[in-house]
C-alpha cells in the first residue's frame, strides 16, 4: 500500500506503474476525476480517497459488470462502518438520506482499464468517499457526507470495510457473474424511478428506468420507446 500525503489524483498515480493488488491513498485528493472528465476535490482530512489495482480476471464481455460489483462492495462497506442506510444510484453513485427526504451523494466510483505486466489487463478502481465534510463544504448542492448524515464514523474505519468489501464482491464476480448482477438488479435504486438522462452528447431525455440489460445498461422506457444507456447523467425525478 502506498500512502501519500497529497496527490491530484490516487487513479493518476497508479496508471504511471499499475501493479496488480496494491493500493494507493492519498490523504488529501486535489484534482480527483469521475465519470465524464468531471474534477472532485474535498477540503484536506474530510474524504476517504484511494484506488486499488486489480486483475480481475473477467471475460472481456463481463468487464461492464465492474463498476457496478465496485458500487455494491462499496455500499456494503459503508453502511457496515456508518451504520446509515446508502443507497446506489446507476451506475455507481452512493447516496443517503438528507433531512428534506431527498438524497444526497456521498460517494463516486471511477474505474479505467490499463495495461499492467505482461500486458495483462488491470482495472484501477478509484473511490471516493465523503466523510467528514461539513454543510458548507459540499462541492454541489446535491452533494452530502457521512458526518451530514448522521454518522461520525472516522475515514480509516470506513476504509478497513470497504477494501474487503471490495475483495469479496470481486471473487463473486469472477464466480458467477450473472448472480452479481442480479444483486445490482435488485438493489440498484434507480431501477423503478422516473428519471431524467443527459446523454454525453448533450441530449436529454425522460422516461421510467424499468431495469438493466445483460451488460449491465440501464433501460429507460420513455414516449418513444424503450432506450438502452451505457453512459449519461441520471437524475432521480421521484421517489421509487
Amino acid at each position: 500500500m502506498r500512502l501519500l500525503p497529497t496527490a491530484e489524483s490516487t487513479n493518476a498515480v497508479a496508471a504511471a506503474d499499475p501493479q496488480p493488488d496494491t493500493l494507493v491513498v492519498a490523504d488529501h485528493q486535489t484534482a480527483g476525476r469521475g465519470r465524464l472528465d468531471r474534477t472532485w476535490d474535498t477540503p484536506p482530512g474530510s474524504a476517504l480517497t484511494f484506488t486499488a489495482v486489480v486483475d480481475p480476471g473477467l471475460a472481456d464481455a463481463d468487464w461492464p459488470l465492474l463498476p457496478l460489483a465496485v458500487a455494491l462492495a462499496a455500499a456494503d462497506g459503508v453502511r457496515s462502518a456508518s451504520g446509515l442506510p446508502v443507497a446506489v444510484k446507476w451506475p455507481n453513485d452512493l447516496l443517503v438520506p438528507t433531512p428534506d427526504g431527498g438524497q444526497g451523494k456521498i460517494a463516486g466510483i471511477l474505474l479505467e482499464r490499463v495495461s499492467g505486466p505482461g500486458g495483462r489487463a488491470l482495472a484501477l478502481i478509484g473511490i471516493g468517499i465523503n466523510v467528514a465534510l461539513g454543510p458548507d463544504e459540499l462541492p454541489v448542492p446535491t452533494a452530502s457526507s457521512l458526518s451530514i448524515a448522521g454518522s461520525p464514523v472516522d475515514r480509516t474505519a470506513v476504509f478497513a470495510e470497504v477494501v474487503p468489501a471490495l475483495a469479496t464482491i470481486l471473487d463473486a464476480l469472477r464466480a458467477e457473474p450473472g448472480a452479481v448482477l442480479e444483486r445490482y438488479r435488485s438493489e440498484c435504486d434507480t431501477v423503478g424511478r422516473q428519471v431524467t438522462v443527459q446523454l454525453p452528447d448533450g441530449e436529454t431525455f425522460s422516461g421510467t428506468a424499468s431495469g438493466l440489460d445483460r451488460g449491465g445498461r440501464l433501460v429507460v422506457d420513455g414516449p418513444g420507446g424503450s432506450r438502452t444507456i451505457g453512459a449519461g447523467d441520471v437524475v432521480h425525478v421521484r421517489p421509487a
